[in-house]
Order: C-alpha cells, then sequence, then structure tokens
C-alpha cells in the first residue's frame, strides 16, 4: 500500500514555520505586506483570490485586494502594478492568473518588481532559478512539490525522475529544481511530443505529473515503488456527485496509488502546498527587502 502524502498536513507545518518568521520581523518594524490583484470575475479565480487573503489575516500578514474590471485596459493594470512597485509596506505582488484576453499577461510579469515577484515567474527569478542563487523566488507549486518530496522521505539524489509537462508555471521550474544541487535527479521532461511516453514514465524512480489531462497517468505507465506526485486538478462530470462533478488530479489514483510508494491525493495534496509557499516566498521577500 502506498504512503499518502497529505499536502494539508504539510502545509500547516510550513505555515507554522512562517508563523515565526513573521513573528521575528514584526519584532524588527516590518510587516510581510501581500497584494494580490484581481482582473474580471472568473469564479475560480476569485476563491483562490479570497483564500490567499484569508491566509494572510489569520497569520498576520498586511494583505492588499485589488479588483479591476474584466474591461480593464493593458495600462489600467500597469498602473496598479506601478502602484505596488513603489508601496513600502508590500514586499510581494500577485496578479492572479488567468486575466481575461485582453491583458498581455507576459508583459505585466514583466513589470513588477523582480524583489517583489513572490510568483517566481520573472525573468529575472527564472535565470535565478536556473544558477540557483538562492536570492530568486521560486514558483510556489513546484517549490511545494519538492517540499511534499522531502517531508515524505522521498530521496531525490539519483534518482531518475519525469516531469510531465513543460509549462513556465510548473513544468520547467520543476525540472530545474529537480535536477540542482537541491534535488541531484536525473531529470527527464516528457510532453505532447514526447515518443513512447509509457515507456520513458516507467523508467522513473519519481513521476511529476502536470499536464492538465484528467487520470491521463495510469497504472501501465508506473514501476513498483515509484513515487508519484500530482499536480493537475481537472473537473469531470459526475451525475452521482452533489454538484454535478468531481475533481481528479492528472494521475488514476486507484490504480497507481496501488502501485506506487508514495502519492499525492487530489484534492488535498499540491494544492494546499500553493498558498503555503506564497506566505513563505511573501516573508521572504520581507526579509530582503530589509537586508
Amino acid at each position: 500500500m502506498s504512503k499518502i502524502i497529505d499536502g494539508k498536513a504539510v502545509a500547516e507545518k510550513v505555515l507554522a514555520e512562517c508563523v515565526d518568521e513573521i513573528q521575528q520581523l514584526k519584532n524588527n518594524g516590518v510587516t510581510p505586506g501581500l497584494a494580490v490583484v484581481l482582473v474580471g470575475e472568473d469564479p475560480a479565480s476569485k476563491v483562490y483570490v479570497g483564500s490567499k487573503v484569508r491566509k494572510c489575516a489569520e497569520l498576520g500578514l498586511h494583505s492588499r485586494k485589488i479588483e479591476l474590471p474584466a474591461d480593464a485596459s493593458q495600462a489600467d493594470v500597469l498602473a496598479v502594478v506601478q502602484e505596488l512597485n513603489e508601496d513600502p509596506l508590500i514586499h510581494g505582488i500577485l496578479v492572479q492568473s488567468p486575466p481575461p484576453p485582453q491583458i498581455d499577461e507576459d508583459a505585466i510579469v514583466k513589470a513588477i518588481d523582480p524583489a517583489k515577484d513572490v510568483d517566481g515567474f520573472h525573468p529575472e527569478n527564472v535565470a535565478k532559478l536556473a544558477l540557483e542563487d538562492a536570492s530568486g523566488f521560486v514558483p510556489c507549486t513546484p517549490s511545494g512539490c519538492m517540499r511534499l518530496l522531502k517531508e515524505a522521505g522521498v530521496e531525490t539524489s539519483g534518482a531518475e525522475a519525469v516531469v510531465i509537462g513543460r509549462s513556465m508555471i510548473v513544468g520547467k521550474p520543476m525540472a530545474l529544481l529537480l535536477m540542482s544541487k537541491q534535488g541531484n535527479a536525473t531529470v527527464t521532461v516528457a510532453h505532447s511530443r514526447t515518443k513512447e511516453l509509457a515507456e520513458v514514465c516507467r523508467r522513473a524512480d519519481i513521476i511529476v505529473a502536470a499536464i492538465g489531462m484528467p487520470e491521463f497517468v495510469t497504472a501501465d505507465m508506473v514501476k513498483e515503488g515509484a513515487a508519484v506526485i500530482d499536480v493537475g486538478i481537472n473537473r469531470v462530470e459526475d451525475p452521482s456527485a452533489k454538484r454535478g462533478y468531481r475533481l481528479v488530479g492528472d494521475v488514476a489514483y486507484d490504480e497507481v496509488a496501488a502501485k506506487c510508494s508514495a502519492i499525492t491525493p487530489v484534492p488535498g495534496g499540491v494544492g494546499p502546498m500553493t498558498i503555503a509557499m506564497l506566505i513563505s516566498n511573501t516573508i521572504k521577500a520581507a526579509r530582503q527587502s530589509v537586508s
């Protein structure tokens, strides 16, 4: 039977560490501040933003939620970002993704002060990740995945890892973390053009699935004893469910769990870690702003 990696429990452990750091900063006259910008009325985005703001309040962080209408212009969003860049009470800036189609998200990311880019998407922070410069900010989801592997006792050093997905949000930074001196793994990044994908995955001691395809990774793609991190969260229709749908990951959980040594569930696996690592990055930004 595989070990279920409890993301909620690990996230609470990370946040408990954050409480001590927040208090140390406050003792020195600094309250970490996070600003979250929401453009439009996307229901899922509103939920995510609300949960981030509530978590800041629970932990005693200063937070600002800035909501712009769905028809906001690029100039409107850039003006808000510039104001936040100049606000000394704000140490971290997050513009909730995805924005409406008229907004150039790449340009918005590049406009954020890299020292406040707690999402870790600014080119300067991407470069620092590749260079293993500890002053940079690592994207929250892959950073959370690394912490989950550590807490589960999964040995990454010398392991063969396969990351399925090559996005800048998860796949690429995840690969960089696994191959860094922190991870010391041998990494293959697989994607939609990978030949013999199942065979590639069967070589892996560690699989990280981040492709946004429900239950794509099946038992025949996983070798006995592998560790599996499921980043995906997908809605699938289910007439028997109260809401008419259920949430599943990119991994066919039941059949894969019977075969692997450790696995993250969906929900309750990687998801809770993302907010925890965002808070951690915000604290780091506050600490670096006064060092």
